[in-house]
């Protein structure tokens, strides 16, 4: 495993800390913000940009240019298969937890930001390997 890896998997460790801090924390400690952005609540904003980097992140850490078209396609599958389980759980956990609420409109800002990012790495992940074959 090469250095550039370890401190890809690292910083890919670091988001998904991150992801549960914002997730999970007591939001009435932070000060208020304006309601919407662009006329989109601020808070799918938030998610939608909190999920945005993941499939990146896991391409950068864990999919080292694959081989073949169909592996690039898989790839990109499984990783919005992955962040959508989690960015339902955090759902979940939020709707268990007594200061948070579940709320199927941010998942449906998570899964937004996901299949984006997906489409983005599949196409760099392509590119990369057409450019190998010449």
């Amino acid at each position: 495993m090469t250095t550039k890896t370890i401190l890809a998997r690292i910083l890919f460790f670091l988001y998904l800390a991150a992801i549960a801090f914002l997730c999970f924390m007591r939001v009435d400690k932070i000060p208020d913000v304006q309601q919407f952005i662009f006329g989109i609540p601020t808070d799918k904003v938030a998610h939608f940009l909190m999920f945005l980097p993941f499939p990146i992140l896991a391409y950068l850490a864990y999919d080292h240019l694959t081989n073949k078209v169909w592996s690039a396609i898989l790839f990109a599958l499984a990783t919005f298969i992955v962040g959508a389980l989690l960015a339902y759980a955090t759902e979940y956990i939020q709707g268990k937890l007594p200061y948070r609420s579940m709320d199927i409109n941010d998942f449906k800002a998570d899964a937004l930001a996901l299949a984006i990012s997906c489409v983005f790495v599949f196409i760099v992940d392509v590119t990369h390997l057409k450019a190998r074959k010449n």
